[in-house]
């Protein structure tokens, strides 16, 4: 059958569709139901109200005391902003090549005129913290104005150590800036602005949010304000001061999208009320039993370093002469399982399994048990077991 428009019409699978990519994630009820309201006057006492507890709330989860700009926009939007609210033309900036996000980072720094220096990186291992230090010890004159690092690599599952990088600038004495990168990893890994020294934070919505994509964050500290007031990059719908300005009540410069802020506010409601401490050991026990239910398939982790795992995703390597997007299709059509797909050089090598967001030990388990029925129809070497293990491990985990 046809639509009007020419689309084919496909019966509905029954049950849950589960998105197990790492993001967008599933959106819960509750956020669903908040967004569900009608549309306000953004100028109007109501909104006023929305716009104050939302620029509040958010600094909790990015564990700051400082400013946090909201944009309708997406994560691709703050890169930029944190950029050109900082820099200059013709400025240097260091950056790791951790994964295919931090690529694109850097492809936005040299489109704005930055001057990115990128150390090599294999996609297994995340920002090297020795070689950050030995960077900036050799530039003596503070050519580099920013230390740029995606906290947890969408495309590889690895997570940088980002105190560690703090210490690794400190150590070499130098004045760059540290911007981090969070898009997968706010409201799942644990992540202090404050305490970790970092200057700016970016998040997006479509993640540990639990948020429809269309949010986008920057959290600020006070020397990369002191930055703007001297960054000559040009700005306008990404311009910080005039978003804070308009934020001292409660309001924003330009139509924000306001249903999303319903739901955000919910999403930070939800947070809290669970914990953050618990959330983020809650993505810590799902991500063990993952990795866990890998090693009895025998798959192999793509990230090597134990102490890089990341609590979101887990990315596992296929079997040689295996292409993972033909296992992906077949998750896809036989278990209605959207994973995620290798991205870039990983293209058809890797598989992503998202854990992040709103999700507890039985969905994992759905997802696992969708997966290893996949490896046995696509005819993928594995062994049996994997949701076995996950399982010993959850039961045994504390809750």
């Amino acid at each position: 059958m046809k639509l009007s428009h020419g689309l084919a019409l496909n019966s509905h699978p029954s049950g849950r569709h589960f998105l197990q990519i790492p993001g967008p994630t599933n959106v819960p009820d509750r956020i669903l139901r908040a967004m569900d309201y009608p549309t306000i006057d953004h100028r109007g006492p109501e909104f006023q109200q929305l716009g104050r507890s939302v620029l509040s709330g958010i600094r909790k989860i990015f564990q700051t005391q400082g400013d946090v700009v909201i944009y309708p926009g997406s994560g691709t939007g703050a890169w930029e902003a944190a950029l050109v609210n900082t820099l200059s033309p013709g400025d240097a900036v260091l950056m790791s090549e951790t994964g295919h996000f931090a690529t694109l980072w850097k492809r936005i720094a040299e489109k704005l005129g930055l001057q990115p220096t990128f150390i090599p990186g294999d996609w297994r291992h995340g920002a090297d913290p020795t070689q950050i230090e030995a960077r900036l010890r050799d530039d003596t004159g503070h050519r580099i104005k920013a230390v740029c690092v995606v906290h947890n690599e969408t495309s590889t599952g690895v997570t940088s150590r980002i105190v560690e990088v703090r210490k690794a600038i400190d150590a070499a004495r130098h004045p760059a800036l540290l911007l981090v990168d969070t898009i997968s990893s706010l409201g799942s890994i644990d992540y202090r602005h404050d305490e970790w020294g970092v200057d700016v934070t970016v998040g997006g919505s479509q993640k540990g949010l639990m948020l429809p994509p269309g949010l986008s964050f920057n959290a600020i500290s006070r020397k990369a304000l002191d930055a703007n007031a001297t960054a000559r990059l040009p700005r306008a719908y990404w311009d910080w001061p005039e978003m804070l300005n308009s934020n001292k009540t409660g309001f924003f410069p330009y139509t924000p999208a306001t249903n999303l802020l319903y739901g955000l506010h919910e999403a930070i409601a939800m947070l809290l009320e669970e914990g953050l401490p618990q959330v983020f050991a809650r993505h810590d026990r799902l991500a063990e039993a993952t990795r866990r239910a890998a090693r009895a398939w025998g798959l192999e982790i793509l990230c090597q370093d134990p102490a890089e795992y990341s609590s979101a995703l887990t990315a596992l390597v296929m079997p040689d002469g295996h292409d993972a997007d033909a296992f992906r299709k077949v998750a896809h059509d036989r278990f209605n399982l959207s994973l995620g797909q290798g991205l870039s050089k990983l293209s058809g090598k890797v598989f992503r399994i998202g854990h992040l967001g709103d999700l507890n030990e039985l969905t994992l388990l759905g997802t696992l048990g969708g997966v290893e029925m996949s490896l046995r129809l696509a005819g993928v070497p594995h062994q049996h077991g994997g949701v076995d293990a996950a399982m010993a491990y959850l039961s045994g985990a504390a809750g």
